[in-house]
Formats: structure tokens, sequence, C-alpha cells
């Protein structure tokens, strides 16, 4: 709590130093604070950049769902996935409360893009957390394309893509400085937060810091705490603009996150009792653009930019189990796992060129190159105790065993993609065409691994003990293509009709070709031969924007082949003694192939109505439908069937309240090994004030309360957290804000 008003403390002295500045500078600025109003209905004119172009939402045909700053200042916003979940086709899974991700349209983590500021956050996707490693205060926007968009950004974009924008500084006509100091509470977790950012700038330059600082305890549920569930985490960001000429624009940022002490309560990646933790997790990235804009009469912008982005994850798993083994000598040997702690490492480096192109008033085209490239190490220490027991049960023996393994051969994932994609506005612009291409290339290398580095006896290494090789070093290449269109035409005055089609891609990932989990008597395994994944999609929306009434529906289908699933199958493998001697042998497996086809369809639906004065209904709801063909099952992780309802009303200058009720049905239609889920009610409430104006600075209160009524219901998407399934309980928050 200390380093929240530390935060707080600095930011004010900034602020009482430069106040006078600050009054002979006073300009109509444009504003990075979170001095936000809300408009009665949106009008679908937040400009959004996901289609690497800058255009308005009612202008693009694919179906797309903002959440601004103003969003996640008014709600509890525990992580982003907490207030993505609200947009219709958007459903919150995850392991806790700060190890979360989104499914969009049934399709999870693995056939997502997340992005930030443009540059690929790339990670496990066995492991929950890309989603939670961003700072809220920091978001200006998060624009999420439902659907297949693999043309604009290559491998892995089947179920949609998460562009998470942060704020920035700007350039202005005259000097300025400004800046925002927060706070927040939130009771379900004694959750208290602290935030400052200070922006400075001129016509030629402008720079921008701010920096956070979270402490949470254990989450409370209706049914108690849950235990293993605490986080902390601290943000700083850095960001600089210049402009060295005219037309030319230099942007530098530095991002740098840490969590710690971060509970799992549990999960896939954690089976049986144990108790887990993310000891540190951060994420480190520079990113650097260039940008020469009216280059020509045709040629409008040329773009150069690079990314550096490193992720680490330090885990502590304390695994709660004992094996007995019966010597032939009528001895017992025990085995205690005291402790293991994986590591992974995970580096990516990217750059890209895009051109922008006017060819006429009416046709737009942009065409660029783009690379990337992942490189994964981990490495995995047990520490072991193996106790040997008499028929008296006496310990006669101990040993402290200590076992090296790196889980994941060391490996890279890399891709080079050349783009294209053209806007066309036909019929005295009634008609939008948009229509792109792309070809991937896509290499795969990793280096040989075994399953076993080295065994350490009471201090005595070993480093050739009896191992398995698991695989052999290697190399594997990818060609893939994908294109998309997209139609919007204009009905009415304000209403349209919007149609998209999408051919796409996936190429597997460096866990589900190198995976290899021990379970004892058989083993999980990857496979470095794994085709890639490629689906089709169709999706059909009609839209009405006016003053008074916003509404967006859609039906969607997807189709996907080569679906890369478990199945059983056979792992053999080199059973080396020592250094060099082996025998061929086998394991039962279950082995990721490309065997299935997978079908989802289904449809979302979002409307905002000012019925009268300044009260306005919303609501939101979704359905989807997920099938293996190849099968006749279930898919896995799809999300029943809900809806939100809601009513607010604004008094303009003061305040607003929401009242909010959230249904979601009984989930019954389930994969093999999943639970079914009953359906629940969940009733919210949100409070925000407008802009308070003491004198030249500004104060902004948010408040709230989550599950009013104390429901105890379980998310389905959060079923494989095994017992511990039950979601946080009534939850009060406060957030205050002052601006200078």
């Amino acid at each position: 709590m200390n380093k929240v008003f530390y935060i707080s403390a600095v930011c004010l002295i900034i602020f009482s130093m430069s106040s006078r500045g600050q009054e002979r500078n006073q300009q109509k600025l444009k504003s990075d604070t979170l001095t936000l109003t809300e408009k009665t209905v949106n009008l679908g004119e937040v400009v959004v950049s996901s289609l690497r172009l800058d255009r308005q939402v009612k202008k693009l045909p694919v179906p797309l769902a903002v959440v601004r700053s103003f969003d996640y200042q008014k709600q509890s916003s525990l992580t982003l996935s907490n207030v993505l979940e609200k947009k219709s086709g958007i459903s919150m899974g995850g392991d806790g409360v700060w190890a979360t991700n989104i499914n969009i349209r049934g399709l999870s983590e693995n056939r997502l893009v997340t992005l930030i500021d443009g540059n690929r956050v790339e990670t496990a996707n066995d492991l929950t957390a890309s989603m939670s490693m961003i700072d809220m205060y920091d978001v200006e926007r998060v624009e999420v394309i439902k659907g297949a968009q693999s043309s604009l950004y290559g491998s892995g974009a089947m179920g949609g893509i998460v562009n998470i924008i942060t704020k920035d500084g700007y350039f202005s006509s005259g000097p300025y400085l400004k800046g925002n100091v927060s706070s927040g509470f939130a009771s379900a977790n004694r959750l208290l937060s602290g935030h400052a950012d200070v922006s400075t700038g001129s016509a030629k330059w402008y720079f921008r810091l701010s920096g956070t600082y979270s402490d949470a305890g254990d989450i409370r549920t209706p049914e108690g705490i849950m235990p293993n569930s605490r986080y902390d985490y601290n943000n700083v960001t850095a960001k600089l603009g210049l402009k060295p000429f005219n037309d030319h624009i230099f942007k530098l940022q530095l991002q740098r996150y840490q969590a710690n002490d971060v509970g799992i309560p549990g999960g896939d990646a954690f089976p049986g009792p144990a108790t887990a933790s993310y000891t540190g997790i951060g994420r480190d990235l520079i990113s650097a653009d260039y940008e020469i804009r009216n280059l020509g009469n045709v040629l409008s912008s040329l773009k150069f930019g690079y990314f550096n982005q490193y992720i680490d994850r330090f885990v502590s798993l304390k695994p709660n189990t004992v094996t007995e083994t019966t010597l032939p000598n009528g001895n017992i040997q025990r085995t205690k796992p005291e402790l293991f702690t994986p590591t992974g490492k995970h580096l990516t480096n990217g750059g890209q060129i895009q051109s922008t192109w006017n060819l006429s008033p009416g046709n737009t085209l942009i065409a660029g190159a783009d690379v990337w490239s992942r490189k994964l190490t981990t490495e995995r220490i047990k520490y072991i105790t193996v106790e040997v027991i008499n028929p008296s049960g006496d310990i006669i023996k101990t040993n402290n065993v200590v076992r090296g393994e790196t889980p994941t051969p060391e490996s890279s994932f890399s891709s080079a993609g050349l783009f294209i994609q053209d806007e066309a506005r036909l019929l005295d612009d009634r008609l939008t065409l948009i229509m792109g291409g792309r070809l991937d290339g896509v290499l795969i290398k990793n280096k040989e691994n075994y399953d076993v580095d080295y065994i350490t006896i009471n201090d005595v290494q070993n480093n050739f003990p009896d191992r398995r090789l698991t695989f052999v070093e290697g190399s594997e290449r990818n060609i893939s293509w994908s294109a998309n269109a997209g139609l919007l035409y204009n009905l009415t005055g304000n209403t349209d009709l919007s149609l998209n089609l999408a051919r796409s891609f996936r190429s597997p990932s460096l866990e589900e070709r190198f995976k290899y989990i021990d379970l004892g008597n058989y083993v999980r395994l990857g496979d470095v031969s794994l085709a890639p994944e490629s689906g089709f999609s169709v999706d059909l929306g009609l839209r009405k924007w006016n003053r008074d009434l916003n509404f967006q529906a859609g039906v969607f289908v997807n189709h996907m082949t080569n679906m890369i699933v478990e199945v059983p199958g056979k792992f053999i493998y080199k059973a080396f003694t020592g250094i060099s001697e082996y025998t061929i042998d086998t394991l039962p497996a279950l082995i990721n192939s490309n065997v299935s086809r997978a079908l989802l369809y289904g449809f979302d639906y979002e409307f905002e109505y000012n019925f009268y004065n300044n009260f306005v209904l919303f609501s939101t709801g979704s359905y989807v439908r997920g099938k293996d063909t190849e099968a006749g099952e279930n898919l896995p992780l799809i999300p029943p069937l809900r809806g939100r309802l809601g009513l607010r009303y604004t008094r303009h200058g003061i305040a607003s309240a929401e009242l909010i009720v959230t249904g979601v049905s009984r989930q019954a239609k389930i994969a093999q090994g999943e639970k079914e889920t009953e359906g629940y009610i969940r009733l919210d409430m949100i409070v925000s004030s407008d802009n308070i104006k003491i004198g030249k600075t500004g104060l902004q209160l948010f408040a709230g309360i989550d599950n009013i009524l104390d429901k105890s219901y379980t998310n389905h998407l959060s079923t494989n957290r095994g017992s511990i399934s039950v979601e946080p309980g009534r939850n009060f928050y406060l957030r205050l804000n002052f601006s200078f």
C-alpha cells in the first residue's frame, strides 16, 4: 500500500511544480486523461486500426467490438478479460482471478492472435495469462475482431484478433504538461491499486511516462476464500514521439510488466493435489515505428516497424502426492515430490513494412510484408525425497534427489508473410468492399531433447542417467495462404448489411509440436510433422446506427479442417543407458494429430436504445454450437447461451448509473472429460461521475457492485480448475482519478 501512496505523491509533486507553466500554456488539447464522458448511445464513431487502416467502426464490414478506456474505468476491471466478456460473442475463462483469457465465438486463446500496439504476444498457449500481462490503467482501447482474419496478421487468427492499444502522448501546436493520479479498491480480494502518468510535448516531440502498482489478496467467493488466488503486479511504460522532418514521425516505446506471487488455484497444467504459483512472470516490450507520409499523389504512407518482446515465467509447484513401491527385500520405497520449478522464456522479434496507396478517391490499397520469430527455452528442476522403510516402519535410508529436465526442447518458430488489402467504396459510398490475401512461410527448428538432463543424489551429480530421447534435432517448413472478403452495403440512411468470407490458417505451436508430459504409465506427446489447421468462415450482419438506437447482430459459420486433437497411440523411443548405449521401447501415449474437422455456428447481437430522455436500455446476447464432425462429438470449451440486459440513466454534467442483469444457461453439450455447468443469473451495478472541475484540475469517481446477490456460480470456461470452480462473490469497488 505504501507503493500506491508513493506513486500518488510523486505525481502530485510534479503537478505542483508545473501548474504555473500549465496556466501559461493552457490550450484546447487532445486528451489522454481518464476524464471521459459517455455519449447516450454509441454511434459507431470510434476510430480503430486493427484492419491496418484508421476507420470508424461503422464504416468497416467486419464484426468488431471496441472497449474504451472509459469502460475499464467504470467497471471493476480485475483484468482486461472481465470487461471484454461484456461484449457479445466474447466469453472469459481462466485459472483464478489474475490468469484469465477470452473465448471468441467458441475458439480459445490458442486460435486467437493477441497484439499490444500491433505487436504479437507470443507465449505458451497451454498456460493462460497473455490477457493478464496488461496494465488496464494504460489501455486506450481494445479492438476485438470476431472471426478469421489470418490475411492481416498471419498464423493463428482463426477465431479472431485482440488488438490492445495503450495510451500515448501527442504532438501539439504549443508546449503542454498534463497527467493523472488514480487509485482504486475492490473488496472481493482487497485489491489496492495506484497509478500515475505524466505527458509533455510540443509540435516536434512528446514524451509520456506512466506507472502502476496493484496488490490483491485471496479472492472471496460465496463459498469462502479461494486459496492461492492472490497476486501483485507493477507496470512502467515510457513513450517518445519525434518529428525529425516534415511528414516524418518516429515513435519509440518501452513497457515493463512484472507480476509476483501469483497464485494459480488449479488447471490442466498442474494436475492432482498441488499448490502452484508464478513466483515471477514478466513482459518486456521495446518497439519502434517510423512513418513517412504524403510521399506522392498515390503513395500516401510508408511505415517501418520493429519490436522485441520478452516474456519469462517462473513457476513454483508443490505437489502433494506420495507413491510407495515394494522392493524385492520387502522394504518399501516412498517417493515424495517436494518442489517443482518450471521456467519458460519466450523471446519474440518482429518487423514489418507497410505501404498505403490512394489509387483513387474511393480506392485504398495496403501492401506490405512482416516477419517475426519466437524462441522458446524451458527448464524444470524437481526436488524429490526418497525414503527406504523396513517392514517395522523405520526409515533406514533417505535420498535427496534433484532431477533436471528440459520439458520442451529449445526451439524456434519463424514466420514471414506478404499481405495485400484493397478497400473500394462504390455506388456513391453506399457499398464498401475490403478484400485481402496473404502468403506465409513458416520455419520451425528444434534441438535434440531428453526426458532428463541430469540427476543429483545426495549432492552427487550424474550427467548421463538412464533417459529417453524425446525429440531428435530437426526442422520443418510450411507454406500457407489465407484470404478474406468483406462487404458493407448501406440499405437505408442508417441501416447497413455486412457479409464476410474468410479462409484462415494456423500453424501448430511449438508446444503442440514438442510437448512431452510424462504421466507415469503413459505420456502426452507432440508431433513435429503436424500440418497447419485451415478454416473457412462466413459472417452475415445487420446494423442500425442513429441517435436513439444502435443495433448490431450477426450469424456465423466457421468450418475447420486438420484440427489438432490428442489421439491414442504409441511413443516409440530410444532408452539410453549411460552415454551411448540404447534400446528401443514403447509407451502408451496421447499424441497430437491432424484428424478432426470442426464446425462452429451461432449468433450474437447487441443494442442500445435511448427510449426516454436520458434513459438507455442496452443488451447483448450470444450463442455458439461447436461440433467435432470427424468424431461426432462436442468440441471442448464452448460457452453456453448467455445474455445481458441493462438500464442506464445519465444526468449529463453530473453522473450516470447502470443496473445490469446477466443470464447464462446450462451447458450440457460438453466434450469428453468436461463437466456440465448449471445456468445462473447475476446482478451488477455501476455508478460513474462526470469530470468534476476544480480550477485547472479535475476529479472523477467510479464505483459499483459486482454480483450484488452474492450468487454462487461456475463459469463453464473455467471448469478445468477442477473442484475450485466457483467465481468471485459480492464485490464493492471504488476508483478515483485526479487529472491536471
